[in-house]
């Protein structure tokens, strides 16, 4: 028994040993993907900010609560569109206030050209009636005296005392006249007058107040900035909104200075947003860095993008034939975070492959090729020149169309060496 068990165990040692033996010449798996000719284009990414071309802002002329709100964010509005109303009640009140003072400087002004109030000249030129009919009774007396006394028929004192009361009468009408004269002196007319024109500035300064409590667009186009809300409070000078033509935007992007050779003015732009994945905005470069600042731990220049933000047939994404993904009219607004894509250089049809696959391996720069062996797939190293290249893929010389390159591994690979190629 104690033999049978013996060559049991000589038997399962040698199955182990015959499977770890089969596994270590197993050939290595290797994923693998063919080599394409296709259109490359030598890209430069960063990222970048929206701003707008035109723009302008609209701010508060005095302070006061909001009451009411005419427009939202992205709105497209005209020239001179109201934007929001401040309560004015005040300046309504003072309007009110105003308008009643200019209609009183007007009636004492009325009075003044009349000569003074109707009551006070009625009852001056009554007196003044009343002494002339006196005056006409008086002289007709004292004629009558004169004549009697040339006939001896009167005393001197009766003459005297009927030409004294003559004199009297004479001094009241002229003391009457000079009354009546007094009720318009040019003193109360130049009081009158700046009365008004003080009434009137007030209406004036009313009028406005409530003419700018209502705030309006000082431009035409869409409003992107905007944060306002009914019951707030605006101060002299506080920003209402911020307004803008966004037919086409500028993307300020800042590009390290190994790359500012490769750009210059009217290179493609191609705009994406996190926001909208799929989307794309097409534009050019407009203006290259005038100099080279510090961010951080980078020496870069600025560049200035202008973009078309709108739905034509060249702005939807390129993958796709939906038009339905076209991203809308003027979409991007200023403020926003976008990713930037400097095309320096494009060929229509060239040799490339995954710039992952390319190695650099004893001074020489190339690739590993599954081709087939005597026994199988091997690996055979090929040197190769490098093109231009975008994020994803580089332009190779060496290489023909439908090799199959070899993908980066944890494993260490050699010529010659016999593997399982997987495409990926």
């Amino acid at each position: 028994m104690r033999a049978v068990w013996g060559i049991l165990a000589v038997l399962l040692a040698g199955g182990g040993v015959w499977a770890l033996t089969s596994l270590r010449n197993q050939p290595l798996e290797v994923g693998f993907v063919k080599v394409t000719r296709e259109p490359i284009a030598s890209s430069i990414p960063t990222n970048g900010k929206v701003e707008p071309i035109e723009w302008a802002e609209a701010r508060a002329d005095h302070a006061g609560a909001i009451r009411t709100i005419f427009v939202r964010r992205g709105q497209s509005i005209a020239k001179g569109a109201a934007l929001v109303e401040l309560d004015a009640a005040d300046a309504r009140a003072e309007l009110t206030t105003a308008q009643s003072r200019v209609t009183q400087a007007e009636a004492e002004l009325e009075v003044l050209d009349k000569g003074g109030r109707v009551s006070d000249l009625t009852a001056i030129a009554s007196d003044i009636d009343r002494q002339k009919l006196e005056l006409t009774t008086g002289q007709k007396e004292y004629d009558t005296l004169l004549r009697l006394q040339n006939k001896q028929a009167a005393t001197g004192v009766e003459v005297t005392q009927a030409k004294d009361h003559l004199e009297r009468i004479q001094a009241q009408i002229r003391a009457l006249e000079q009354r009546r004269a007094s009720l318009t002196s040019p003193t109360d007319r130049s009081a009158a007058e700046a009365r008004l024109r003080d009434a009137e500035s007030a209406v004036t300064l009313a009028q406005e107040r409530i003419h700018k409590s209502v705030i309006v667009a000082p431009v035409a186009g869409t409003v992107y900035q905007f944060d306002l809300k009914p019951g707030g409070y605006l101060n002299a000078g506080d920003l209402v909104a911020s307004i803008g033509t966004l037919d086409r935007v500028r993307i300020r992007v800042f590009v390290d200075e190994p790359d500012l050779g490769r750009v210059a003015v009217g290179k493609p732009v191609v705009i994406t947003w996190d926001a909208k994945p799929g989307m794309q905005w097409k534009g050019v470069v407009d203006r290259t860095p005038t100099q080279i600042v510090a961010m951080g731990t980078r020496q870069v220049g600025e560049v200035l993008c202008v973009i078309k933000n709108s739905n034509d047939k060249n702005s939807y994404d390129k993958n796709s034939n939906d038009h339905s993904q076209s991203p809308a009219k003027n979409e991007l607004l200023p403020g926003t975070n976008v990713n930037a894509e400097i095309r320096s250089e494009e060929i229509a049809s060239v040799i490339t492959i995954p710039k992952e696959a390319v190695r650099h391996e004893n001074g020489q720069t190339g690739v590993f090729v599954l081709v087939k062996g005597s026994t199988g797939e091997v690996l055979r190293w090929k040197t190769i020149g490098l093109g231009i290249s975008n994020t994803t893929r580089t332009q190779v010389d060496g290489l023909n169309e439908g090799d199959n390159v070899v993908l980066p591994t944890d494993k260490t690979l050699k010529d010659g060496m016999a593997v399982s190629g997987k495409a990926r």
